[in-house]
């Protein structure tokens, strides 16, 4: 199981042992109630909403050829989950890296960011951007063909 994996799967047995106290305790009404919301968190820090990864070799040289940025995320990372779902369906003509599958977007995140691996990192014509506002990044995409 990768890494991204780990945290998904660790809130739905967490949500579902609770579920099964909160059931075995006569209460299945909260215990559904409460697994629901672990499986939606659980959802949310999964890589299932992000776009397909690529390396970010890959990334930089098809930035190179359309224009689009490159996001540099890895899951369970607030601020790449509000980046993504404030992005909408734009975020889908952006080049998403994931950092802890890709060694070498780690290391250009840590190159970006002081040695760092801050993400949301986005990068704009070969310079990156620590955590941008949605709105900046959205202005960023080319026109779409």
């Amino acid at each position: 199981m990768t890494r991204a994996w780990i945290l998904p799967v660790l809130l739905v047995l967490f949500g579902s042992a609770v579920a099964t106290a909160l059931t075995v305790k006569g209460d299945p009404g909260k215990a559904a109630v409460l697994l629901l919301m672990f499986v939606v968190l659980a959802g949310v820090n999964s890589p299932l909403i992000f776009p397909r990864s690529i390396g970010v070799l890959e990334a930089q040289r098809r930035s190179a050829v359309d224009g689009r940025p490159v996001v540099l995320w890895r899951p369970g990372c607030k601020y790449c989950i509000q980046l993504r779902i404030r992005l909408g369906r734009s975020a889908h003509r952006l080049h998403w890296v994931n950092i802890w599958r890709d060694p070498a977007g780690a290391s250009a995140a840590r190159e970006a960011n002081n040695g760092n691996e801050t993400v949301p990192t986005v990068i704009v014509g070969g310079r990156p951007h620590t955590n941008p506002d949605p709105a900046w990044v959205r202005a960023q995409l080319p026109p779409p063909a």
